[in-house]
Order: structure tokens, then sequence, then C-alpha cells
């Protein structure tokens, strides 16, 4: 398991790792992207953007990056940035398939990606990941599995991850929408000749949706890296739209609402990584003092009191605009 380097890693903000969603592509629906990215969104200003943030992020400690087919460039922009490095051997790097980015470098496209999970895109876009990150890979996820994925079921796909899987290439998926328990329930009993196929799971869980917690635990009792994406609730958390909870809590911590919001994450003793959505330098060194975030009694019961029901979360989700 590539995720064992972590395991030897004696900097706090090892278990924090660093997604490229948010700047692999100039449209995303995180709020605050206006001020975040200003007016230059080129192909050049988000690779330079890109380069910035993971340079920063490695000299502070973190190890593990994650991108996407469908993040736009974001394996370009990671794999020319880890080729200037060949000696960051310490790094852990993984990718997703199983989405298409369609919206040709704009933020108003009709449709900005499109969702297959069938065997035909799986090789397509491992050929494409491959290109690129070549034997820098370390982990191949899935992209967004809910109950009704046919990579739940599709055998002959199974067999093939399976195969990636004895290659070295570690295999795993993400989930979302307000199913997400059910989804990774039925994918830790999904099994190739007798044993398990996957050995990761990446799910939403912030202050405001927690409902994958309990399975979430039984992943990591079943053996799977756990890691957290959407730990900022695609900016609902950040402190200019956070609830006053919140901002109670960050007050009382002299810290962040970015800092506590993750920090509550990184308590959860499933939790192996917490992802970084950070589109500049300061939100990332200020997502990374959640590391050192002291929760009390008090302080976890007002932000538990801010727990939304799925179906609402994920419909507030759906109504972000892509920016």
């Amino acid at each position: 398991m590539p995720f064992a380097r972590l395991a030897t890693a004696t900097t706090p903000t090892c278990h924090i790792g660093l997604g490229l969603a948010a700047i692999g592509r100039p449209g995303y629906i995180n709020l605050g992207r206006t001020e975040d990215l200003g007016e230059d969104r080129s192909v050049e200003a988000l690779r330079a953007r890109t380069h910035e943030l993971l340079d920063a992020a490695y000299v502070q400690g973190v190890r593990y990056f994650d991108v996407a087919r469908s993040y736009g460039r974001s394996e370009e922009f990671l794999a020319d940035w880890l080729n200037a490095r060949p000696s960051f051997d310490d790094i852990v790097v993984g990718s997703k398939w199983g989405y298409t980015y369609t919206a040709d470098w704009t933020t108003d496209a009709e449709r900005h990606e499109v969702k297959d999970h069938t065997l035909r895109t799986y090789e397509r876009q491992r050929a494409e990941t491959a290109e690129l990150l070549g034997d820098r890979l370390d982990l191949y996820q899935i992209h967004s599995v809910t109950p009704d994925s046919p990579a739940l079921t599709d055998k002959e796909l199974h067999a093939r991850l399976a195969e990636a899987a004895a290659q070295g290439t570690t295999v795993g998926f993400s989930t979302s929408g307000p199913a997400q328990a059910d989804a990774i329930r039925a994918a830790l009993a999904v099994t190739v000749d007798g044993e398990p196929l996957f050995r990761t799971v990446q799910s939403t869980y912030n202050v405001l949706e927690t409902s994958a917690g309990p399975a979430l635990a039984e992943a990591h009792d079943a053996g799977l890296t756990v890691i957290v994406k959407e730990g900022m609730a695609n900016g609902r958390l950040a402190d200019a739209h956070a609830p006053d909870a919140l901002k109670a809590v960050a007050a009382q911590t002299s810290l962040g609402c970015d800092a506590v919001a993750l920090a509550l994450i990184l308590r959860r003793p499933w939790a192996g990584v917490v992802l970084s959505g950070a589109a500049t330098v300061n939100q990332l060194s200020s997502n990374l003092h959640a590391a050192v975030v002291d929760l009390d009694e008090d302080q976890l019961a007002a932000l538990a009191a801010l727990v939304e029901e799925p179906q609402v979360y994920w419909e507030k989700r759906a109504g972000l605009p892509w920016n």
C-alpha cells in the first residue's frame, strides 16, 4: 500500500493532502473562486498556480496529491511538477477515472464533465493517465461511485482492475451523493478471486455532511485507507460563508474557519488523509493549521448542531454555480 509511506512520516501535516480539482480547470463549483483566481485562468496561469501550491504543500509536509481525468489538466500539471523533481520519492499520487472533462477550458459550458463507469472508459482513461503520470501513479480510483453504478457489478471491469492491482497500482473508489454509505458498503463487498478489490475509499465528509461516517469507519476496520474530500463543503465553510457557530469556534481557537472544519475531520480515527482544496498559498497554509487545532467538548457539540440532512446538503451542492 503506497499510503504506508505516510505512516512513517513525522510531520503533523502528512495526513493532509492537496486536491487539484479547483485549480486544474478554469471552472469549478467552489464559492469565492472569482476572488481566489482572478481574471487570468489561462492554461499557463493555472499551471503556474498549481506548481506554486505543490511547492508550498511539499515544503510544509504534505505528501499526498490528488487529481482526476475530469479535473481539466490537473494530471498534466502534476506530471510536469513531478518530472522536474525526480528526487521527490516520498510522494503518493492518486488519480481517478470515470468522468470525462468536456468544458473545453471554459466556465460556462453546458456540461463540464460526463460520467461513464464502463470498461471502455476505464481502458481509455487508464491509457491517458499512464501517458502523463507513468509509474508515479500510486492509486487509481473510480470517480464518484453511487449505489447504482455499473462499476459495482461489472465483473469484467473488476478483473481488469485486479490486473492493475497485481501490477502494483492500488485500486480505490470515491463516492458522492446522499447515499454514500450504501455505495461504500456495496463496494466493500466486491471481491475478485475471493479477495477484496478496493484498498481505498474517498468520500465527502464535513461539518455539514457526516452521513458517510459509520460506513467509512467500517471501511477503515476492513483495512481500507480513508481519504476525505470536500471537507470545506465547496467553500460553504470558508470564513466568508461559514455558519455563525463555526465562526464562533474559530474565534475561540484564534484560527480560521477552514482550520477548524478540517480539524474536526482529522479527529476521526478512521480518517487517513484529509484533502485540502486550496486555490491559493495563503488558503493552503491556513488549512494546514488544522493539524494543531484542539477542540473541546463544547466546541464539538456546537459543530455537531450544524449537520444537515444528506438530501438537503446534496441539493444545495447541486445548486452551486460553476464559476
